[in-house]
């Protein structure tokens, strides 16, 4: 194999590591299958109505479903997800029924989202940023080298 074969095929390597951590964005407004039954946003006179079956568990600020979801299982069910509104990121982690409601608190327009065991990390227009637990962290990088 050439150096250049190689390196192709570690790039595309590479990039299907990267795609399996990171999580698509969604406009689906059900029905979203997830661990605590089917999901739905359903429009209302102030935005959306989040509901597992018939039962509404949110109300949110946001004129369309933006969403970005972490899946796991053969059948695909949606473990937990983040809500784009107008007010900032909504994290739904449907591991519980009724599933756990957590506002992340800042404003920001979501570019990526990646899942790591119980943390999420975003990027928006204004960085990166670590939400887990509750607790939203602003991200730096690192310039340390190590021998």
């Amino acid at each position: 194999m050439s150096l250049t074969q190689f390196f192709i095929r570690a790039a595309a390597a590479g990039t299907l590591f990267i795609a399996t951590l990171a999580s698509a964005q969604s406009e689906a407004t059900g029905p979203i299958a997830t661990k605590a039954g089917p999901m739905y946003f359903v429009r209302d006179e102030y935005g959306m109505v989040a509901l597992i079956d018939t039962q509404a568990f949110d109300h949110l600020d946001a004129k369309r479903s933006v969403h970005f979801d972490e899946t796991a299982g053969a059948n695909g069910t949606v473990t937990r997800m983040l809500v784009q509104t107008s007010s900032g990121p909504i994290l739904y982690d449907f591991r519980s029924n009724p599933p756990l409601v957590q506002r992340v608190g800042q404003r920001m327009t979501l570019k990526r989202v990646f899942w790591q065991s119980e943390e999420v990390v975003m990027q928006s227009e204004l960085g990166w940023y670590g939400f887990k637990r509750g607790k939203l962290t602003k991200l730096q990088s690192s310039t340390s080298t190590y021998h």
